[in-house]
This record gives C-alpha cells, sequence and structure tokens, in this order.
C-alpha cells in the first residue's frame, strides 16, 4: 500500500491531468462547459496545494526544530527512507515517498516536499487557477486549448516534487510540448516563429540537461547508499549465476567477491548531492571527510583491501575538477535558458508577445522559476566545487542580467515586450542571490541571498503575472500595445488603474510590496561577496523606477478622447486581479508569512552544501 504522502502529492500532479482526460467526453459545442470544467480542475489542483501545505505548516517545526524529527531537511528525510529497517511501514506524513518504477535502470517514482519546493508549488497552483480565470476569452479550439492548459499544470508541479532526475527530465519536458502548441496556435501574428524560437532554445537546454544526466548515472555511488543496498544487489548476482545454495564459508567468501563486482548506478537527486558533497570535500582536501561515506561505515570493520577499495572510488571521473566544471556549466546553462539569463534570453521577449495573455502570465509565473530552481536544486549541490569557483562569474551574469534587462525595458514601446524586458532584469536579481557563495566566508551571508533569491521567485511571479494580465485587459479594448497611442485611461477606468499601480509599483520594488524583500534581501548578501556587484544592483533599482513611472505617465495620465467611453474591468477581470493585488501587498507587508516556513528548508540546504569539514 503506497503512503498516504505519496498518493496526495500524486494527486497535485495528476488532478489536472484527470481532467484534461475528463474534456474529451464533453460533446462539441459545449465549450462554455470545458472552460468551468478546466476552471474546476485548477481549483481542485489549488485545493490539494493548500491542503498539503496546511499539513505541512503543521509539522514544520518538528521537521526543523522537534526532538524525534524526521529530519530538518529534505536531505534527512530521504535518508530516513533509505535507512529504515526491511520491511518497516514508511511514515506516512514526512512528505518524501519513493515506489521502484524502473527496477532495471534504478529508477524510482521519487516525490519530496519541502520548503523551496512547497513554495513554488503554491505559485503554480495559485497562477495557474488565476490564468484559467484569464482564459475566458479564449474561442479558438477551446477543448484542445483546456487540454494542453491542464497537462502543462501537471508539467510544472511534477518538476517541483520529483526527486528523481529521470522523473524531474521527464515532467521538465512535458511542460515543452504544451506551451510549444499554446503559442504556436492561440498566439499573435507571429506565433510560429515564436513558439518554434521558444521550442529550440529550451530543447538545447534540455539536450545539456540530459548529457549531465547520464554522466552523473554512470558513477558509482555504492558508497553513497545504504550498505544493504549493495548486499542485496550481490546477493542477485550469486543467485543469478546460479549460487544462491552456497552456505557458511562459501556463500561468504562468495558473497564478498560479489560485493566487489557490483555497480550501483543512480538517477536519486538527493544520492547524487551526497556524490557532490563529498567532490566539494575532496577536492577542498578534505580527504578524510570526503572517505566518510556509508561505504566506508562499512569497509572501516573489514578488511584493508575494502577501505583501500573506497577510497580507490574517489577516484573516479566524478571527484575532478575537469568533470565538476563540465557537468555544472552544462546543467547551468541548461536551467538558464528557461531562466532566461543573458545571452540565451532572446526567445522570451518574442514568446511574451505573441503568446495569449493567461500563458504570458504563467511563462512569466511560473516557467522562468523553474529555471532557477533546476539551479538551486540540482546544478548547485550537486557540482558544489565548481559552483563555488565560478561564482563570481554566475554573479557577473546574474548583474548583466540585471542591468540590461532594466536598459532594455526602458527602451520599448510595446507594452507586453516591456515587462518581458522587465522580467529578464528581475530575474538576474534571483541569479545572483544564488550565485555569491565562498566557503571560505562561510554560508551565513550566502544564507541571505539564497533566501533572497527565493523570495525574489515568489514576488515575480506575483508581480510578472499580473503585470501581463493587465496589460491583456487594455489589449482586449484598445486592440494595441503601443505605450506611445495610449494616456488618459485613468479616467474612464480608474478601478483598472488603481490595480495597475498596485501591481507596477510591486514590479518596481516599492517598500512595503512584493518585489521589494528579495531584491534588498539580494543586494545586501552581495555586499559581503562584492561591494561593486552590490552598488549595481541597486542603483538598477532607479532605472526599474524610471521605465515603470515612465510607463504609468504614459498609459494613465494625461486626457485620451479615443478612450473615453472604455469601459472599466469585469468581474472576472477583478476576480483575476484582486488575488494577485492582495497577494502582492501582504507578501510586502509581511515577508515572515512566508519565510517562517521557507527560511529553515533554505537555511538547511546551506548548511550542508558549504560544510566541507566534520
Amino acid at each position: 500500500m503506497p503512503e498516504n504522502d505519496l498518493i496526495w502529492m500524486s494527486l497535485l500532479i495528476f488532478i489536472p491531468t484527470a481532467f484534461a482526460i475528463g474534456l474529451l467526453l464533453f460533446p462539441k459545442g459545449w465549450e462554455e462547459g470545458m472552460r468551468w470544467w478546466s476552471l474546476f480542475g485548477t481549483a481542485a489542483t489549488l485545493g490539494v496545494s493548500i491542503g498539503i501545505f496546511g499539513s505541512y505548516l503543521v509539522r514544520v517545526n518538528q521537521f526543523h526544530n522537534g526532538p524525534g524529527a524526521p529530519g530538518a531537511s529534505l536531505n534527512e528525510r530521504a535518508a530516513a527512507l533509505d535507512t529504515a529497517p526491511l520491511g518497516a511501514v514508511p511514515p506516512s506524513k514526512d512528505w518524501v515517498a519513493r515506489e521502484s518504477w524502473i527496477p532495471r535502470f534504478n529508477i524510482n517514482y521519487f516525490l519530496g516536499i519541502d520548503g523551496i519546493s512547497l513554495a513554488l508549488v503554491l505559485l503554480t497552483t495559485v497562477i495557474s487557477f488565476l490564468s484559467m480565470i484569464a482564459s475566458w476569452k479564449i474561442d479558438k479550439y477551446v477543448r484542445g486549448y483546456c487540454i494542453l492548459f491542464l497537462l502543462l499544470e501537471t508539467g510544472m508541479i511534477g518538476t517541483f516534487l520529483a526527486l528523481d532526475f529521470f522523473l524531474f527530465y521527464i515532467f521538465w519536458e512535458v511542460m515543452l510540448l504544451p506551451m510549444y502548441f499554446l503559442i504556436g496556435i492561440w498566439g499573435g501574428p507571429r506565433r510560429e516563429y515564436a513558439a518554434i524560437k521558444f521550442f529550440l532554445y529550451t530543447l538545447f537546454g534540455s539536450v545539456l540537461i540530459l548529457i549531465a544526466l547520464l554522466a552523473f548515472y554512470f558513477t558509482d555511488v555504492r558508497d553513497y547508499v545504504p550498505q544493504e543496498t549493495v548486499t542485496n544487489l550481490a546477493e542477485q548476482r550469486l543467485n543469478s549465476q546460479g549460487q544462491s545454495q552456497l552456505t557458511g564459508a562459501d556463500r561468504v567468501a562468495a558473497l564478498d567477491k560479489a560485493r566487489e563486482a557490483v555497480v550501483v548506478n543512480t538517477f536519486d537527486i538527493m544520492t547524487l548531492q551526497k556524490v557532490g558533497k563529498a567532490a566539494l570535500q575532496r577536492l577542498h582536501g578534505a580527504d578524510a571527510e570526503a572517505i566518510n561515506s556509508e561505504g566506508w561505515k562499512w569497509a572501516a570493520t573489514r578488511t584493508d583491501a575494502d577501505r583501500e577499495a573506497v577510497k580507490a572510488r574517489l577516484n573516479q571521473s566524478f571527484f575532478t575538477p575537469g568533470f565538476q566544471y563540465t557537468m555544472f556549466l552544462l546543467l547551468f546553462i541548461g536551467f538558464a535558458i528557461k531562466l532566461p539569463m543573458f545571452p540565451f534570453h532572446t526567445w522570451l521577449p518574442d514568446a511574451h508577445v505573441e503568446a495569449p495573455t493567461p500563458i504570458s502570465m504563467i511563462l512569466a509565473g511560473v516557467l522562468l522559476k523553474m529555471g532557477g530552481y533546476g539551479i538551486l536544486r540540482i546544478a548547485y549541490p550537486i557540482c558544489p566545487w565548481a559552483a563555488e569557483s565560478l561564482a563570481w562569474w554566475v554573479s557577473l551574469f546574474g548583474i548583466i542580467n540585471i542591468v540590461y534587462g532594466a536598459f532594455a525595458a526602458m527602451a520599448q514601446t510595446d507594452f507586453k515586450k516591456l515587462v518581458a524586458y522587465s522580467s529578464i532584469s528581475h530575474m538576474g536579481y534571483v541569479i545572483l542571490g544564488i550565485a555569491v557563495w565562498s566557503v571560505s566566508k562561510g554560508g551565513d551571508y550566502w544564507s541571505f541571498g539564497m533566501n533572497g533569491a527565493m523570495y525574489q521567485m515568489l514576488g515575480h511571479g506575483i508581480s510578472s503575472a499580473g503585470m501581463f494580465f493587465l496589460v491583456g485587459v487594455i489589449y482586449d479594448r484598445a486592440h494595441h500595445r503601443n505605450l506611445d497611442n495610449f494616456r488618459g485611461l485613468a479616467e474612464p477606468m480608474p478601478l483598472y488603474t488603481g490595480m495597475s499601480a498596485v501591481i507596477f509599483f510591486a514590479g518596481m520594488g516599492l517598500p512595503g510590496l512584493c518585489g521589494f524583500i528579495g531584491e534588498v534581501m539580494v543586494v545586501l548578501a552581495t555586499w559581503e561577496f562584492s561591494k561593486v556587484f552590490s552598488v549595481l544592483a541597486a542603483l538598477t533599482v532607479v532605472i526599474t523606477a524610471a521605465y515603470i513611472l515612465w510607463t504609468i505617465q504614459r498609459v494613465y495620465f494625461g486626457v485620451n478622447p479615443a478612450y473615453k467611453n472604455f469601459k472599466d474591468m469585469e468581474l472576472r477581470e477583478v476576480a483575476c486581479a484582486v488575488p494577485l493585488v492582495v497577494l502582492a501587498v501582504a507578501l510586502g507587508v509581511y515577508p515572515q508569512m512566508i519565510l517562517s516556513w521557507m527560511e529553515p528548508s533554505v537555511s538547511r540546504f546551506i548548511e550542508q552544501v558549504t560544510r566541507v569539514g566534520p
């Protein structure tokens, strides 16, 4: 019987898929029913995510502080699964669960939640629900649109919950095709060009990730898994060779020989993080700590040959600088394309301009965050030595993103393209917050930067989705996005103007709104790493304020007789905008609402990655 938490996490992932299948049963002409059905699907998914959040929140203090806790971090709770006695019933409320999927290749259906992933899951379900409300005016191929929309949500949630690299990669790829078709069929005049460009860029990034995935898989990780696993594999090897009848000393000798031949390959992200930590220790000269693995604990009670074998396995390519550099760059570029990072950003403005409004909301609100999540969950903890060594260069690209994106946004006359370039600038703070790490200076300020990067992803997810929705509202009335041709919208549309002011000021990083907290945390953390980078990141806020205020002036101020009869926001539009406005204010006024349960996971993650010594 699967664990309860596995069932709930699976429901969270696949409820949208179930509703997508249900759409096939609707007769032609029932488009309104299809929209409501899809909205119920996103609402049900949101409800399950809130329920899981409530359960996690109840136990978060136990996870991080309480005696007898299943583990303060995702790694420790996953390790508790590995070390549980054979046949023991695993805990059903630790929010980590594993079932064998493809045993031949040691691929597992492995899911888990911590404060990092749960924050992004909640962002995904909220934005998906609101985007479905924003989809009400889609009247072309409604069934196909809703099916692809729901499959996209499954891919996004699955990516945040998967702890098996192979499973992660499948969900990562599941996002690609729905988004390609949603842009290519329901987009603007240049939709085919934008969709193909999006597809090729992200496919290139996926290929780089796949290369790293395979390289990790072919590393022998037998010293980083429970030694009972190695023994079981050795026994299977004996049985396959027809030696199952051996007893006594003969069986012990045969089993030891079989153990020597065992090679453990895995896609388990938690196990690969252990190997990455050992590589960091070895390359920092802390060989004694690097050797202190599960295999060494077993070998310490055995022969000198066993101990030498454990040491010899530290000579695998995984533990060399060249491998660490290469794999980190493959992973970092692969995820940075989705972020997107300069110079791999050029697909984003085209995709945003041509995508329909609700798809732009998801693209900016959720999909860009998946690149940051991949860097944080996979690239940094599996290749930490390279991440530290290249920290200055990664930070440099973060600064380039921040400055370049802000100036590019100021130069735009297309309303949507301005918001797209502003997203590039704001995601630069995420890169910078993740990058500011040096083992020699300790992990305290990096923890501050990483928490800032996470908060920036959440804040930007709210503000960017809101900005794209509000651009779509006025586009439905004016049928253009030229900033030089607006003016005067405040008079006929005061409610729209007020909500726009809150959302755009949140994007600007105004204190008291969601965009401020993450940016200031990143800037403060960067000061310890590089004062020049910190000053540049802080000064760019002035450029951001300039193009936001200039945009507000061009669109809302003044008088324009051509727009005096525009209707203010409809009830459906208000229902979509109000939650975003409320969240923008709440996250700015009371950041502890998020940090109280997210920060412990981030801090424990930092502690585990940066601790070189025992």
